[in-house]
């Protein structure tokens, strides 16, 4: 599975349930992933969320 290596977060999986007339209408699970991007941290390569990239750059510039 692909995730954070800051973080640790993944994919999860998802399933909503809409009432149509009175009745639960079943509708599929959907599998929801975090963007995940690579960047270079300390020197190596890393894949990091967008939220973790943000927050490492606001560190950096204080």
């Amino acid at each position: 599975m692909r995730q954070c290596e800051i973080c640790g977060k993944g994919s999860i999986l998802r399933a909503s349930r809409l009432k149509l007339r009175g009745n639960y209408n079943p509708t599929p699970k959907k599998k929801k992933s975090p963007n995940l991007q690579s960047m270079r941290l300390m020197g190596r390569k890393v894949t990091a969320c967008v939220k973790c990239i943000k927050t490492v750059a606001k560190k950096m510039e204080a």
